[in-house]
């Protein structure tokens, strides 16, 4: 039992694209008008578009049920991608919290602070969130970092817009462009990237974009002009002991920042290798690829950081996995929500989404860049979500580009730059419907309008320059992809 499209439109060839824009309605909808969580919203749409394709996998078995191959098919499909990410996402909240609760979060910026000097204190800002938002979450890094800079405000009596907004940069950008955060993560794999490639190519054009945050963050604060400001965490009186905490109960600096950097050196050490290395495979380059593998790279950070914590808190096993049990849970919603996102990125392309797109695109010069880009704003703007619009988007080019097929687009650069330009999207047009409008809101003391002034301006500006230089790099340095 097969669904006919023809029952409900004559050209069969144009129902693909129904399917993907019902789809993607039935998600604005569910999440924004009927506030259902993003991982019902998401899984029911994976089914809805598998039941209104045309045809999927197994249905030429003899006597298979149409719908019942749909239900099916998305909890495969599920399945398939909780099994590629969970490990990793649980072990990255782990180390989140033990970064924080160790004092090694509140280390790292205090050390990069005191080597660029308050002068350049908002690069270290910068720098310091786009290092801690590649394991942990862009609200819990906001939540951590925001009661230096506003420590640092209190002391310089000014510069406060200019501060939260470094913050925001440095945390948005890795945020979207460096796994194991769960949406560039869950992007690497539908695209099936390479993950310490991914991972290094989002540094590297994460940085430049960081650059321009720093200099639209020294705009703002010149626009805006706006005093220092409470919020629920910290009040003014609390400042000054924030800025006169002594420094030698933290955690060294470099130790501090190992649970970060070893899973990262690790993963993109043993891509380095797989891509370049030749000849017989030494016992180093075996022991490497094996350390290097993200499972186990990412369980080396874990280890270091909750000794972290149980060290600088002295805490025993059983106190220490009792305090971690929140993050893990906390975790486990992320997982499902971007299992299910997996989900419904891979019923598209069961659903022929793809080659309908493709062969409505062919000869029209169209970049592919442009449009993911496109795609990521629109479904940002419409339902909020960063996670679900970069998880969204990936499947709907994934499907374009037919990854995984035996006949996938031939493209002029990498697809890793497909995935940076999702990435770069996903962050423009934060408004009321995004939870991370309302993190920065509260939790900087500024106004509704405030934040529209300076936090979505923000990401505006991040994500039309990401555009930008993501074309010119595609265009100077390809990476020819086979």
């Amino acid at each position: 039992m097969t669904f006919d499209s023809s029952l409900v439109l004559g050209a069969t060839t144009s129902w693909p694209f129904f399917v993907l824009a019902i789809g993607i309605l039935f998600i604005v909808f569910a999440i924004a008008m009927l506030r259902f969580h993003a991982f019902v919203a998401l899984i029911l749409a994976a089914i809805l578009v598998g039941v209104l394709a045309s045809s999927l996998p197994g249905d030429e078995v003899e006597g298979a049920n149409h719908v019942i191959n749909a239900i099916e098919l998305s909890m495969l499909e599920f399945g398939a991608t909780a099994g590629k990410i969970a490990w990793v996402i649980g072990l990255a909240a782990i180390i989140g919290i033990c970064l924080m609760e160790s004092g090694a979060a509140d280390k790292i910026v205090r050390g990069l602070v005191r080597f660029m000097g308050e002068k350049q204190a908002g690069w270290a800002m910068m720098v310091a969130a786009f290092i801690l938002s590649i394991p942990v979450f862009f609200d819990t890094v906001f939540f951590l970092i925001i009661p230096l800079a506003q420590a640092l405000a209190f002391r310089l009596g000014k510069r406060y817009v200019f501060f939260v907004m470094c913050v925001c940069a440095g945390g948005a950008l890795t945020h979207g462009l460096v796994p194991p955060t769960p949406g560039p993560l869950v992007m690497i794999d539908t695209l099936q990237l390479d993950l310490g490639f991914a991972m290094v190519m989002g540094i590297l054009l994460g940085l430049p974009a960081g650059a321009v945050g720093v200099w639209i963050a020294l705009r703002l604060d010149k626009k805006m002009n706006l005093g220092l400001r409470e919020s629920p965490t910290v009040k003014i009186a609390d400042l000054e002991a924030i800025v006169s905490k002594d420094e030698s109960e933290l955690p060294h600096f470099f130790v501090s920042i190992m649970p970060v950097v070893l899973p990262v050196f690790l993963i993109a050490l043993a891509s380095s290798i797989k891509a370049f290395g030749s000849g017989e495979p030494s016992k180093f380059n075996s022991v490497i690829e094996v350390l290097g593998n993200k499972n186990l790279a990412m369980a080396l950070g874990t280890m270091i950081a909750v000794y972290l914590m149980a060290s600088q808190k002295k805490m025993k096993f059983g106190p220490l996995w009792q305090e971690i049990e929140g993050p893990i849970a906390t975790a486990g919603t992320i997982i499902l929500i971007t299992s299910a996102g997996g989900a419904f990125g891979a019923m598209i392309r069961h659903a022929g989404v793809g080659d309908a797109v493709k062969a409505a695109t062919e000869g029209t010069g169209l970049s592919l860049i442009i449009l993911a880009w496109l795609t990521a704003v629109v479904l940002k703007i419409a339902q909020g979500s960063g996670t679900v619009s970069m998880i969204t988007t990936s499947g709907i080019i994934a499907a374009i580009i037919g990854v995984g097929g035996p006949e996938m687009m031939d493209l002029p650069y990498h697809p890793v730059y497909l995935f940076a330009a999702i990435a770069f999207g996903s962050g423009v047009g934060s408004w009321m419907n995004d939870s991370g409008f309302w993190v920065v809101c509260k939790l900087s003391g500024f106004t509704e309008t405030e934040t529209l002034k300076s936090w979505t301006v923000m990401l505006a500006g991040l994500g039309t320059f990401g555009l930008i230089e993501v074309l010119l790099v595609s265009a100077i340095i390809p990476f020819p992809f086979k």
